[in-house]
């Protein structure tokens, strides 16, 4: 621990997105598409081109594999010793932030699903600002407990330094 009245450093602790189980599909109908376009090309029924068919695979892939991976990938959480930061967005992006020094109230929510493959939806509130949700979290309870250790040591470098040093008794 810094000594007080000294700022603390932020040092980053953890940079996590949504569980990737969501692309599935997405992964799933690639194959099919490849699959599908190997077995066809140069085998179509009479008035169907190959530029068609390989044009139609290329929007199915664009649609159902790019677009949903895209906006995964757009998605971020930001875990530091002083805050929480959600990063979301493409070319505009849109960042919130909790403190830790503030505080906030950390709820867990898993469902059956979410709990065969280990995560949960975190939801951060301080009673002041709308709640920061944080979905399909991978390792939700490590998360969760970091999170609950960080407020606590947020807190108490907040309340040392609000003291103002007269804790401690100098030396003669």
């Amino acid at each position: 621990m810094p000594p007080p009245g000294v700022p603390t450093e932020e040092l980053l602790i953890a940079r996590l997105r949504s569980h990737a189980r969501r692309l599935f599909w997405s992964a799933l109908v690639l194959i099919a598409v490849f699959g599908a376009t190997a077995y066809f090309y140069d085998n179509l029924p009479a008035g169907l081109e190959n530029w068609m068919m390989l044009s139609a695979a290329g929007l199915v892939v664009l649609f159902v594999v790019v677009v949903p991976f895209v906006v995964w990938y757009s998605r971020s959480t930001t875990v530091t010793t002083r805050r929480v930061i959600a990063h979301q967005g493409i070319g505009a992006r849109r960042r919130r932030e909790m403190s830790h020094a503030r505080g906030y109230t950390i709820a867990v929510r898993r469902g059956p699903l979410q709990r065969l493959w280990g995560t949960g939806t975190i939801t951060l509130s301080n009673g002041v600002d709308d709640p920061l949700r944080l979905p399909n979290v991978p390792n939700v309870t490590l998360v969760h407990e970091t999170l609950a250790d960080q407020i606590e040591v947020g807190q108490i470098l907040a309340h040392r330094d609000a003291q103002g040093g007269s804790d401690h008794v100098d030396d003669v």
